[in-house]
């Protein structure tokens, strides 16, 4: 079957075209813009690229056009294919539809830690001699990609998405996946894009409930009000917690990071690692919990975390340039921006932190959780805000007025040259520059590496 896929260039979408050039079929795609490392990704597999969504690609006579949650009405391409009759669906239907189902589907769903916990599962899995398939939002190092299939593997981690489907599809991504087992690793409100509250999130979760099975297991945290209203709607599967007063606890992380992890109060061994915040105790909590109901034991999974790499965009150290130390992190809502400066003092001790923060996600640019923003950065000992003022990712609210309250420890800008030149001047020997954003943020890692390795010595 031929493939054309639109939006391929995403996260997602790409790598359901790698999945599905794995299972034979022919793929071709387009997005409006088609750029490394996904574009390298798919050319690699012999999958054709087209820039742009003219109609003239109808030529292709595709059996099926599979669409992504960025296309809308008005796009050219998707009008051509409404009018023309032809076969569409959502990427997430085609997904569930022809792949998933025989599997063992392992689903990570949450506000935060989605790609994280996911990579930590597909990795205990892979560890455990498992091979498993996985479709996830980044590359975890030990992984070297995004997604990969074999249609002999049952088991399959996904990392469930409550975002819309599609255009004509509101409901979640992950209504389409059936799980058999389901991380519920958190809920807060977030995409407020598309969701007026929290309660319209904690419908979509408890969508996503009804679909696990009675022999299936729900992992969550032990505390949360959000999950404990999504739970009491009905549940119909074991559901096993983690965290403070859960049948999985993390012991405290001593000075390198390792703790101990104790599974219904018996010590299932001490993951030694590099990665640091209190925030990834808890992801590697759920990946083992999750991981056991696959058949994983939990000292087999704890040994197998203690060689987690980590993911790309994580707290990734870019480069070292004039003694200061460049972070990546993927951090845009404010507790992901809170916890991802916690495990970095943790780390660092007294050293400086310098935030440089894009607030480029849906929800940020409408400010909807802006509010908390100076709160979530008090760890920071300077903060660099940059908003575009107008085009798509302009901001609706001003920095100067949101972070007023963290006085001149920030600043804001909405030129990309000028942040590099402050945070540049700023920065001394020993600093650590946190980069966050979940875009390219227009290169400035690189560009902060470039400046800093100009400076002159002090």
């Amino acid at each position: 079957m031929h493939l054309h896929i639109l939006g391929i260039c995403g996260t997602f979408m790409g790598g359901l075209a790698l999945i599905a050039r794995a299972a034979g079929h022919r793929v071709t795609g387009c997005d409006a813009a088609v750029y490394p490392p996904m574009s390298t990704q798919l050319a690699e597999q012999g999958i054709e690229l087209i820039e742009g969504y003219e109609a003239g690609q109808m030529a292709l006579r595709p059996d099926l056009y599979v669409v992504g949650n960025v296309v809308t009405r008005g796009n050219p391409l998707m009008e051509a294919i409404l009018d023309s009759g032809a076969r569409y669906v959502s990427g997430p239907q085609w997904l569930g539809d022809n792949v998933l189902p025989g599997a063992h589907v392992l689903a990570v769903a949450g506000t935060h830690g989605k790609t994280t916990t996911s990579s930590m599962l597909a990795w205990i899995l892979e560890a455990a001699g498992l091979r498993p398939n996985f479709l996830i939002g980044g590359v975890a190092h030990d992984l070297k990609v995004s997604a990969r299939y074999d249609p002999a593997i049952r088991p399959f981690v996904i990392e469930a998405d409550e975002y819309d489907t599609a255009f004509f599809d509101k409901r979640s991504k992950f209504v389409h996946y059936r799980p058999r087992t389901a991380i519920l690793n958190n809920l807060e409100y977030d995409h407020a894009d598309i969701f007026p509250d929290l309660a319209a999130i904690e419908t979509q979760f408890h969508h996503l409930l009804r679909t696990v099975p009675s022999r299936g297991r729900i992992v969550r945290p032990a505390s949360s009000d959000a999950l404990d209203r999504v739970i009491a709607r009905g549940c119909w599967s074991e559901t096993v917690s983690f965290g403070p007063g859960g049948a999985w606890q993390a012991g405290p992380a001593d000075a390198d990071g390792a703790f101990e992890v104790l599974f219904d109060e018996q010590s299932a061994g001490t993951v030694r690692w590099a990665l640091g915040g209190e925030h990834n105790r808890m992801n590697a909590l759920a990946a083992l919990a999750a991981a056991q109901h696959a058949g994983v034991a939990p000292a087999d999974g704890v040994a197998a975390l203690s060689r987690f790499g980590g993911v790309k965009r994580r707290m990734e150290l870019r480069g070292t340039a004039g003694g200061v130390k460049v972070y990546d992190d993927f951090a845009h809502h404010p507790t992901a921006i809170a916890t991802t400066l916690e495990g970095l003092r943790r780390q660092v001790g007294q050293a400086r932190i310098l935030a440089v923060l894009e607030p480029r996600s849906n929800t940020m640019k409408l400010g909807a959780v802006a509010a908390r923003l100076p709160q979530a950065l008090q760890l920071a000992d300077r903060v660099f805000c940059f908003g575009e003022r107008s085009g798509k990712h302009a901001l609706g609210w001003n920095p100067a007025e949101v972070l007023a309250p963290l006085g001149d420890r920030a600043s804001d800008y909405n030129d990309l040259g000028l942040l590099v030149e402050a945070v540049t001047q700023a920065a001394r020997p020993g600093d650590h520059v946190l980069v966050m954003s979940n875009g390219g943020f227009g290169g400035v890692h690189d560009k902060l590496l470039q400046a800093l390795a100009r400076r002159e010595p002090a």
